[in-house]
């Protein structure tokens, strides 16, 4: 009796092998994204839609809709030539007193006075005037309770803020503005503040940077240059800032750099000063508590990538002959520069935000970009205003990070040699 012998299963062929291990990179790539999903998320409500916001009330232009929605139509639709036809001056003078006697108004008047300051109180006054029932000859009416309702100017102003978008805002927080003929221009003397705040801003961080730099390569060396227990021990009391609240550091700058203080103390008690110092209050202790408060992010990426460079290789560039100075300058330093450049970046960035420290330490002059966006959110509530003065604080960042990438590399941050 034979046994009959089943033939052997043909190998798979490989195409089939192919799409298996498609298949399998597809699994192994849906269930990656799944683990980033929570992270993705955060990024999305807690990072990119403030974003997203901020940028868009920077050419909101809505307050006119909301308060009287029939009367930004009608206003839409006129031409903006001379006076607006009675029929839109009716519309608007309507909605205006039951603008007023509901409290939204004042949101409107708030809008057309970032135009043109004064029609704040204008506005007001009329829609407390008006009569309940929309005045047969609206366009008198208006004027015979404030003759600037005979200005072209005022109903243009109108129109403009009917529009559903502006460029107000971002055309103020860069000093500029539209003439009467909608030209861009420069604003007055007088009201051109923002770029010089600007430039401030970048002129203290590139300080605060630099002092870092130089305060923080000689101790980063130091570090990688000691035993791991002893660089640790040590990092431990470069970090000690970071356990300290950022309020209780500015305050603390304040009572050492006082006229009174122990530094003003201590150097008349050396006898290197007569008289004490001027050190808080103005941009030199702006500086001294900024760099205090950053030092310690110029110090850990220069750390790594110090900690990483072989001693070999400055060894051997002394036994070839090189001097040390040589020797640092011509092996050690370049391997350094990813972590400059890393460091330079992430104090950069965090200080050109900065607004706890200036507005404790510093002088109406040292106040920088965030110290404005505070204002303009906290005390006067424009928001447009605030959000475009963050707008331009964010593209210059941006750019300043794109610049960076381009010319240092994003990938060489903390890689050393």
């Amino acid at each position: 009796m034979s046994e009959t012998v089943a033939p052997l299963a043909a190998p798979p062929s490989s195409g089939a092998i192919r799409r298996a291990k498609r298949r399998s990179d597809r699994a192994r790539a849906w269930r990656a994204f799944g683990l980033t999903l929570p992270l993705l998320g955060f990024l999305l409500v807690f990072f990119l839609l403030p974003i997203a916001d901020m940028l868009r009330l920077a050419v909101a232009n809505d307050e006119l809709a909301r308060a009287m929605p029939a009367a930004a139509t009608a206003l839409r639709g006129w031409d903006g030539e001379g006076l607006p036809p009675e029929e839109v001056a009716r519309t608007l003078a309507g909605e205006m007193r039951a603008a007023y006697e509901a409290r939204t108004l004042a949101d409107v008047a708030k809008r057309l006075n970032n135009d043109n300051p004064g029609y704040r109180s204008m506005l007001m006054a009329t829609g407390r005037k008006l009569p309940d029932a929309p005045p047969d000859d609206a366009l008198g009416a208006l004027a015979a309770i404030d003759d600037a309702w005979n200005n072209p100017a005022l109903w243009q102003a109108f129109r403009r803020a009917a529009a559903p978008w502006t460029d107000l805002y971002v055309l103020q927080s860069l000093d500029l503005e539209r003439g009467p003929d909608g030209a861009i221009q420069a604003r007055p003397e007088g009201q051109a503040v923002y770029r010089i705040i600007l430039w401030r801003t970048f002129e203290i961080s590139l300080l605060v940077t630099l002092a870092c730099l130089v305060l923080a390569y000689p101790l980063a060396y130091k570090l990688a240059h000691l035993d791991e227990g002893t660089a640790n021990l040590l990092m431990i009391l470069v970090l000690l800032p970071f356990w300290t609240s950022l309020l209780v550091r500015s305050a603390a700058w304040i009572v050492l750099l006082q006229r009174e203080g122990p530094i003003n103390g201590f150097l008349q008690s050396i006898g290197l000063i007569d008289a004490p110092l001027a050190l808080v209050f103005n941009r030199t202790g702006v500086l001294i508590a900024m760099t205090h408060v950053l030092l310690p992010f110029m110090v850990l990426p220069l750390y790594a990538v110090m900690r990483g460079i072989p001693k070999s290789h400055v060894r051997a560039a002394l036994s070839l002959g090189s001097t040390p100075f040589t020797a640092f300058r011509r092996v050690f330093l370049p391997q350094t520069l990813p972590g400059i450049g890393a460091g330079a970046l992430l104090v950069f960035i965090l200080a050109i935000g900065y607004y706890i420290t200036p507005a404790l330490v510093g002088g109406a002059d040292d106040q920088m970009l965030a110290y404005f966006v505070a204002f303009f959110t906290l005390q006067t509530v424009n928001w447009g205003m605030a959000a475009a003065l963050a707008s331009v604080l964010l593209v210059a960042v941006t750019a300043l990070y794109f610049l960076y990438a381009r010319v240092v590399g994003i990938d060489r941050i903390g890689v050393g040699g």
